[in-house]
């Protein structure tokens, strides 16, 4: 029951950083998901260059 209060502190502190540490991580990688959606439907929204036959004939 008589647990050293800075250890108990250190083991805290340490909990913290690593939930900081993943949650960096996980907001990169959402980024990244988040670019590549932005991309891919940029690509799909660009309009098709339409060929004009007047033109060709």
């Amino acid at each position: 029951m008589s647990e050293d209060p800075r250890k108990n502190m250190s083991s805290a502190k340490a909990r913290e950083e690593r939930l900081a540490a993943k949650l960096r991580e996980n907001l990169r990688r959402r980024k990244a998901q988040a670019r590549a959606v932005a991309g891919a439907e940029s690509d799909s929204d660009r309009p098709q260059p339409l060929s004009n036959s007047a033109d060709e004939g």
